[in-house]
């Protein structure tokens, strides 16, 4: 099963171009699955600079934890316009979002990774601290019925680092686009059930669910 991680930063508005030249750079000089890297997808949102990882396997079993031979060339390339978002931050570890709860369809193939990135959804809003177990629970009790396969689901990702809250979610490619989900009474009761604990990142542009997508703005996936 593909592992994934998720660095959460803040970036300077406007550069991601300039970021994502650097990570293309790399990604086409280096060979990043020699590392077990499989897929990297980077997004901004609001000021938030958000990296996906893929890898074959946990690093934590295999001991490959660097995402690229060029680890910190490439730190230092984006340093002026990526800086790290916890105020605890000490070291680049600290930039790494903790995965509190993971749901994919029991007995259901992994699609292959070009598909899954292809129909992948990032949202991204502020968590309260310590709720963690709260929304997991509430996930845990949704994903547990039907709303999922309605919605063609085929993975589901929960993160937090410090107040921010991403939320990775894979569909078929097609199943139904997310605002066309909005309606449903179950899908409603979960947004009801989150309220206490999920709030909107950038309040001023909230103006429903689909005002919590970040944007990709560079995709790399591994050819061998």
């Amino acid at each position: 099963m593909t592992f994934r991680n998720v660095i959460v930063c803040r970036i300077v508005p406007g550069s991601e171009s300039k970021v994502g030249e650097v990570f293309g750079h790399y990604d086409r000089a280096t060979r990043p699955q020699d590392l077990g890297v499989i897929g990297r997808t980077l997004l901004s949102f609001h000021g938030l600079y958000i990296h996906l990882i893929e890898r074959v396997a946990d690093p934590k079993v295999t001991g490959q934890t660097r995402g690229l031979p060029a680890f910190q060339q490439i730190a230092e390339e984006i340093a002026p316009y990526v800086t790290p978002y916890p105020s605890y931050w000490k070291n680049p570890s600290d930039s790494v979002a903790k995965e509190f709860y993971h749901w994919a369809p029991p007995g259901g193939p992994e699609p292959d990774q070009a598909t899954a990135a292809a129909n992948r959804t990032v949202i991204v809003a502020r968590i309260k601290p310590g709720a963690e177990p709260e929304v997991a629970r509430i996930f845990g009790e949704s994903d547990a019925g039907q709303l999922p396969v309605q919605l063609g689901v085929t993975g589901r990702w929960l993160y937090a680092i410090d107040d921010v809250y991403v939320h990775v979610v894979e569909r078929r490619p097609d199943a139904d686009a997310i605002a066309e989900s909005h309606d449903r009474p179950a899908f409603s009761k979960i947004m009801d059930d989150l309220r206490p604990y999920i709030s909107p990142y950038h309040p001023a542009s909230w103006h429903g669910p689909d005002d919590a997508v970040a944007t990709p703005f560079y995709r790399w996936q591994a050819e061998d």
